[in-house]
């Protein structure tokens, strides 16, 4: 039985999780418009200004059996002090011998860029689905989770590779909130007064509030590990496809006398349409997208920051306040929330108010090269 590694085999990339797992597993592929988006240098502003990236795939006898990105993101070295390339979209099969192979391709390009490190994953950046999970692999991802096999883990152990930054994901039955547990005299303070407002995230201001939620999100997230600002190419690049997706009760900015002080976005869940539709848009999306509608709703909420002058002032409280409420208003079943870290004691705090479950335990991976 022959392996082989292939670059640049976009077709076969996208194939890869779909042979390997099992139907009935929890995985949701991204859409396959999407993935080729983000895998395409000259779309990708992230790959602008020196960035690289690989798309890898191994074959066994012809057949995709292990898949994964190896790239490099030039301003999270610079601003990190780091020498590090990254893997990202690693999917694969219980297969050493492939896994092996596979990341011999991800070290040697590595070391082509003069690395010292290998971290992940990261499909792309710290901004986005990030960690391999190990733990509640039985529970279905909400939009932007990820989700992988119980294998992998251990695989790349047997490699060298050693779990860091703990994270979870969780979510929570918007029915089964109280609201006001989640007020503290700051968050009661703001929505008593006319010097806060809320402005939702609608398409007609979409691209404005998405501004100010760019504003919110750097500023918010400024000095978290691994963070990165994002520019306003990269945040509409990753971002604006979501105007099509907003429901505008749910996302809004918080304006503190007339500036933007903080953002909270939720949306829709879409992983039922994507899994049924399988992740392309043909003869399969109407059925889909008709089929999601009868469903109990579902939503997620993706990230919620404020500014760091509005910090310890109760914005966050106030802001799930209002989220809380839309959901339950708009009739919301079920909501997920999008990974939180370990060493981020506050929001962890939040999800204890929320009466939140812990839905998947991630990790990333790390591994210094010889």
């Amino acid at each position: 039985m022959s392996l082989t590694l292939v670059r640049g085999d976009f077709d076969a990339f996208f194939r890869t999780p779909f042979v390997v797992y099992p139907k009935d597993t929890p995985y949701v592929s991204p859409m396959r418009a999407d993935l080729k988006r983000y895998l395409d240098p000259h779309r990708n502003p992230l790959l602008k200004g020196g960035g690289d990236l690989e798309a890898l795939v191994v074959l066994r006898d012809g057949r995709p059996v292990a898949r994964a990105t190896a790239h490099r993101h030039p301003a999270s070295n610079k601003r990190h002090g780091l020498s590090r390339s990254y893997f990202g979209f690693l999917d694969a099969a219980d297969d050493p011998e492939a896994l092996r192979l596979l990341f011999d391709g991800i070290e040697a390009f590595a070391r082509r860029h003069g690395d010292t490190e290998v971290a992940g994953p990261f499909n792309l950046t710290a901004m986005q689905q990030v960690g391999l999970v190990t733990e509640g692999f039985d529970n279905a991802p909400f939009t932007d989770m990820v989700w992988s096999p119980p294998y992998l883990a251990s695989r790349l152990e047997a490699m060298g590779y050693a779990a860091e930054f703990p994270m979870s994901t969780f979510r929570f039955r918007p029915a089964e909130v109280d609201r006001e547990r989640l007020l503290n005299p700051g968050a009661r303070s703001i929505l008593a007064s006319d010097d806060w407002t809320f402005a939702p995230i609608d398409r007609r201001r979409f691209k404005p509030r998405m501004e100010e939620a760019r504003l919110c999100l750097n500023g918010g997230f400024d000095a978290n590990p691994m963070f990165v600002p994002l520019t306003a190419e990269e945040f509409e690049f990753q971002a604006g496809e979501m105007m099509w997706v907003l429901d505008p009760a749910l996302s809004a900015v918080i304006h503190h006398k007339g500036e933007p002080a903080g953002v909270a976005i939720c949306i829709p869940d879409l992983n039922p349409f994507v899994r049924d539709a399988g992740a392309t848009y043909g003869l399969r999306t109407p059925w889909a997208w008709l089929t999601m509608q009868f469903r109990p709703r579902r939503a997620v909420i993706i990230l919620y920051s404020v500014m760091p002058q509005s910090q310890g002032r109760g914005v966050n409280a106030a802001m799930l306040w209002r989220v809380v409420g839309a959901l339950q208003a708009r009739g919301y079943q079920d909501c997920g929330v999008t990974w939180i870290a370990d060493v981020n004691v506050a929001s962890l705090r939040q999800m204890e108010r929320l009466g939140a479950e812990r839905l998947h335990r991630t990790h990333l991976f790390r591994k210094a090269l010889s």
